[in-house]
């Protein structure tokens, strides 16, 4: 590891020159993995800000950590540590903020089949997580011949009535972030990125990326305010995009949906209809290894129900897992997309209830949880869950590399955290 106070390479425990600054690696990594925490947090604490969800109790707690990080200013481990978990169940109120902003505003949301491909016409594809950037340029396309397509994290949108009502969203386009800069090239409108899972644009599109507020890339156009007349003006001048249905997805379970029919689940459960929960998700990314989630998901039995969120559904969406029945609701699919990433916490609101009503812990559940790991609002989740003491979670495909060796044992040995080491298959 680095030590970014003397600029030198830790060998071990410890700083090489430690008597440059004392620092040990132990402590920076948990320095470390509190900042990443914060920043994710700090993400989903902006989009509620927008929706009018606020909380000084978070903002307060954002400055005590960001304080705790300062050189010299912390260096005992259990204190560090304690700061490390309160940010994951700081994390759990701010996802709960923003998912009460987005059902505020957008409705209660409901399942619901997703056209995927483009339709005749011009078109604007969003991209990113912010549903108040996709809900004004709803507003200001309305009546102009414009389609607007989500991309990436932003399928969730077409679960809300509020923002499906606008009969322009025309579909979704693309998957997971990774793959922007081929599906951006493919779409000949203008690609609005609304947030950082946005790659530096190839020449064939630059000129068509929009970029707002802080989202900035080199070659891109950034929009400081909520006008979007230059995107509007540039759709216009594009190619129009030719029909093309490249399939169809089923989203929109909202824990709201689950937990309404809860009663059906818990009987499924108890017939044995329902013998296992999964929760694979995540973020996903480009490395090796990332075949496991695919892997994982396809080896579940069929008697079970995966619960899937972030654009890590975009590694295990395109398979018929098929259905189960539930009586007194009808053939429900066994993938359940639950939303964005920030639906973590409709997940955990799952898992509470489920506990609650098999009259156990959340750790007693017939429940596995498969992370696909990579920036910080997963890191953000992990430690929501770590606070919440969820144990046996698995994460992938390495470790992160801010987690020293010790402090990664350490949550081993708490909270038996494991690697999925890209061994394939689920143990069922």
């Amino acid at each position: 590891m680095y030590c970014n106070q003397c600029e030198q390479t830790f060998r071990g425990s410890a700083c090489v020159d430690i008597g440059v600054c004392g620092k040990d690696v132990d402590m920076q990594s948990l320095q470390e993995t509190l900042l990443y925490g914060l920043k994710g947090m700090a993400s989903y604490a902006h989009h509620a800000r927008r929706l009018g969800m606020v909380n000084e109790a978070v903002n307060s707690f954002i400055e005590e950590a960001l304080f705790a990080t300062v050189t010299n200013v912390n260096f005992d481990m259990e204190s560090l540590f304690e700061l490390v978990l309160e940010c994951g169940r700081q994390n759990l109120r701010v996802m709960e903020m923003l998912d009460e902003g987005h059902v505020r505003r957008y409705g209660a949301p409901s399942p619901v089949q997703v056209y995927e491909g483009t339709k005749v016409g011009p078109g604007i594809l969003v991209t990113g997580h912010d549903m108040v950037d996709l809900e004004i340029l709803l507003r200001q396309t309305e009546g102009k011949g414009i389609n607007v397509y989500t991309h990436g994290e932003m399928l969730p949108a077409h679960m809300y009535p509020e923002l499906r009502k606008h009969k322009h969203l025309a579909g979704h386009f693309g998957g997971a972030w990774q793959k922007q800069k081929s599906e951006f090239a493919q779409f000949t409108g203008p690609v609005v990125a609304t947030t950082n899972c946005v790659l530096i644009p190839r020449e064939e599109y630059k000129d068509r990326l929009f970029t707002t507020r802080v989202t900035a890339v080199p070659g891109g156009r950034r929009l400081s305010g909520e006008d979007f007349s230059e995107v509007i003006a540039c759709a216009r001048k594009c190619v129009p995009l030719p029909e093309k249905k490249t399939g169809e997805s089923t989203i929109g379970f909202h824990h709201s949906v689950l937990l309404g029919v809860a009663g059906a689940i818990l009987k499924a459960v108890q017939a044995g209809q329902v013998k296992h929960f999964y929760v694979i998700g995540g973020c996903d990314g480009a490395e090796p290894g990332r075949n496991y989630f695919t892997d994982y998901a396809r080896h579940t039995p069929q008697e079970s129900f995966i619960l899937t969120l972030g654009c890590g559904k975009y590694r295990i969406r395109d398979y018929d897992y098929g259905t189960i029945h539930l009586d007194g609701v009808g053939p429900v699919p066994r993938l359940l997309d639950m939303g964005q990433c920030n639906n973590a916490y409709g997940a955990i609101q799952v898992a509470v209830g489920l506990a609650k009503a098999l009259n156990c812990g959340v750790n007693d559940l017939p429940l596995t949880i498969v992370l696909s790991w990579f920036e910080q609002k997963a890191v953000a989740v992990l430690l929501t869950l770590l606070a919440l003491d969820v144990k046996n979670i698995r994460i992938g495909p390495a470790a992160p590399a801010f987690i020293s060796p010790n402090v990664f044992r350490i949550l081993q040995d708490k909270y038996n955290l494991q690697l999925t080491n890209g061994h394939a298959g689920c143990q069922c």
